[in-house]
C-alpha cells in the first residue's frame, strides 16, 4: 500500500474505533440503567464499568444530559425496530406501555428526560423532548385519521386533539406506574381509554 493509501486508511480505522466505542458506552448505559435505574447510572460509573478514563468516556458525550438523550434514542430505535407495526394510535401506545413493562429502569429514564426538559439548564434536553412531542403526535395523528377513514374513530374529533390526549395518557401513567406498580396497569387502562372514543357512524 502507498503512503497515501494509508494516511487515506487512518481516518477510517480512526472513525470505525470511534463508533465502535461509542456504541459499548450507550450498550454499557443501556443496560446499567435497565438493572439500575438512572441515578445509579453516571458518568463516571459507565466509564468505570468499561474500564476506560472518566476524560476519555467525555470525549464521546460531553455532559451526562447528551448521554442520558442519547441512551434513550437508541433504546427507542431498537424498540421500535424489534415491534410489530401499528394497527391503531391508541392501540400502540399500549403496546408501548406493554413493553416498557419490563425494563422499568428504561421507564424511568424517560421520566428523568422530560422532567429536566421543563426545567433551566438543560437545552438538549429540553429540544429532544420537544422534538420527540412534535414526532410522536405527528405518527399517532396520521394513525387516527387513518381510523377515522376507515370509521372506527369519529371524523369530526381533531386528530392532534386526540393524539396529544394519548400521549398524556400514556406518560402520566406510567409515571404512576413507577411509583406504585401494584397500583396501576397501563395497558388496562389505555384499553378504555380506546374503547371510549366514539367511533364513526355505521355504514
Amino acid at each position: 500500500m502507498t503512503s497515501a493509501g494509508a494516511a487515506e486508511d487512518a481516518p477510517r480505522r480512526g472513525y470505525r474505533k470511534g463508533a465502535e466505542r461509542r456504541a459499548q458506552i450507550l450498550d454499557e448505559m443501556i443496560r446499567m440503567v435497565a438493572e439500575q435505574g438512572v441515578d445509579a447510572s453516571s458518568i463516571r460509573s459507565v466509564a468505570d464499568a468499561l474500564g476506560i478514563s472518566h476524560a476519555a468516556l467525555r470525549h464521546y458525550f460531553s455532559s451526562r444530559d447528551e448521554l442520558l438523550v442519547a441512551v434513550y434514542r437508541e433504546h427507542e430505535v431498537r424498540t421500535v425496530s424489534a415491534a410489530d407495526p401499528p394497527t391503531s394510535a391508541i392501540g400502540d401506545m399500549r403496546e408501548s406501555t406493554d413493553r416498557n413493562r419490563s425494563v422499568p429502569g428504561l421507564v424511568q429514564l424517560y421520566t428523568t428526560l422530560a422532567a429536566d426538559a421543563v426545567q433551566e439548564g438543560h437545552p438538549g434536553t429540553r429540544e429532544f423532548m420537544r422534538e420527540r412531542f412534535r414526532s410522536l403526535r405527528h405518527d399517532l395523528a396520521e394513525l387516527i385519521r387513518r381510523d377515522q377513514e376507515a370509521g372506527r374513530i369519529r371524523a369530526d374529533l381533531d386528530p392532534q386533539d386526540l393524539a396529544s390526549l394519548s400521549i398524556a395518557a400514556s406518560d402520566g401513567l406510567q409515571v404512576q406506574w413507577l411509583l406504585d406498580p401494584e397500583a396501576v396497569d397501563g395497558a388496562r387502562v389505555l384499553r378504555l381509554l380506546e374503547s371510549i372514543v366514539p367511533p364513526g357512524p355505521a355504514a
